[in-house]
């Protein structure tokens, strides 16, 4: 069966409302010689498919003496307390527990889209208050909530804790990672999931994940080419709505065709991003500067701090007095002004910052400048 035939036959079967698929239409659909392409999948989700945050509160039982310290951490106690009650043993009032071996902690997790009750997930157990390591203990029964108030996952099992510490009588500690925090494999079963809008209507919409006129134009066409015109349009940079069939059972292997057709995404916009807490500096594609004559002219200041002791005379009736004295020290140093030529591409640009030799400090100032004065034709983004 050729390209054309097996394109007839899907944009056949989306008219009728069902879509007959066959193994080797992936394959036909899904051209291997595109440059830079990627799918769809990669590069945007289906609207209403997406994961939940589940949180809860639990103890932690079985820690080495690395526990709460109840008496600065009181809630460990009342919850432990609670828990005693419901197995109906109850203690007399006022009592003081030493709890020294149970930590209370945080429990959350992800629940996936199409989780079924039984289903396993992972979820990451922290410590609240101030125990010392969670490592070597277990996490008991801890109900798992979403942001409606209810129960969709339990939790419970045994703690993974990536982290070693070791501590000396004098005091002294070596900790290595983190152990007040530690993971639990496949230590929720799902109790109940959640409903998608997956099945409801037949329209379906992909969100870029970065929103793009020119992605999401390109997006459409590759659905309209394969599947006939009309069939997807693009809403805006973000959305692409497209036409599927109204049978559920066939809308998967829908999904399945669309999410692998593979699209060349626009290109990002002219950006130079500054981490000036690190001093990483990043120049994205298409960044040109302007013809420009720059000087920069990098000023030190060294402080030097020095004690002066005057002492009496012998046997006289003075005090001695520590005088500090401050010398302050200012060097610039003359650099020359340097003329930039018009850059228009990126190798030009690294070659021209290699040239001026500056530090990253400096051309981290340079380019504030460059971009003030109109020369530098990006984006300059500050983290």
């Amino acid at each position: 069966m050729n390209d054309a035939r097996l394109v007839s036959r899907l944009r056949a079967a989306l008219v009728r409302g069902a879509v007959t698929w066959f193994v080797a239409a992936l394959a036909l659909l899904s051209p291997a010689g595109v440059a830079h392409a990627e799918r769809i999948k990669d590069i945007a989700a289906l609207a209403g498919v997406r994961s939940n945050h589940l949180i809860g509160y639990g103890l932690v039982v079985g820690l080495d003496g690395t526990g709460d310290q109840t008496t600065q951490a009181p809630f460990t106690s009342q919850s432990f307390l609670s828990m005693l009650r419901q197995f109906g043993i109850a203690l007399p009032e006022g009592m003081r527990l030493q709890l020294k071996n149970v930590a209370a902690v945080s429990v959350h997790a992800q629940l996936p889209p199409f989780a079924k009750p039984g289903q396993s997930i992972d979820v990451t157990v922290s410590s609240l208050a101030n125990a010392k390591s969670l490592r070597g203990g277990t996490l008991l029964m801890t109900p798992l909530k979403g942001i409606d108030g209810e129960v969709y996952a339990l939790a419970q099992g045994d703690l993974v804790v990536g982290g070693f510490g070791a501590e000396g009588q004098d005091g002294s500690r070596i900790t290595v990672n983190v152990l007040n925090a530690g993971r639990i494999a496949n230590g929720a079963s799902v109790e109940r999931g959640v409903e998608t809008s997956f099945t409801q209507g037949s329209e379906l919409r992909f969100n870029l994940i970065r929103p793009d006129f020119t992605t999401a134009r390109r997006v459409a066409e590759r659905i309209n080419q394969t599947l006939g015109p009309g069939v997807a349009s693009a809403m805006d940079a973000a959305t692409v709505q497209v036409r599927g069939p109204e049978d559920v059972d066939q809308r998967v292997s829908f999904v399945s065709l669309l999410e692998n057709l593979q699209v060349d995404p626009g290109e990002a916009p002219a950006r130079v991003v500054i981490n000036s807490r690190t001093g990483t500096i990043v120049v994205g594609n298409h960044v040109t500067v302007e013809p420009v004559a720059v000087t920069h002219g990098s000023m030190t200041v060294v402080v030097t701090e020095n004690l002066q002791v005057s002492q009496p005379a012998p046997f006289g009736q003075g005090r001695t007095v520590v005088t500090p004295r401050s010398d302050v020290q200012i060097d610039q140093e003359g650099n020359r002004m340097w003329k930039l030529a018009g850059v228009t591409t990126l190798d030009q640009l690294v070659a021209a910052v290699n040239g001026v030799g500056a530090a990253p400090g400096d051309l981290m100032a340079i380019l504030e400048a460059l971009k003030q004065s109109g020369a530098l034709r990006a984006d300059l983004i500050v983290i």
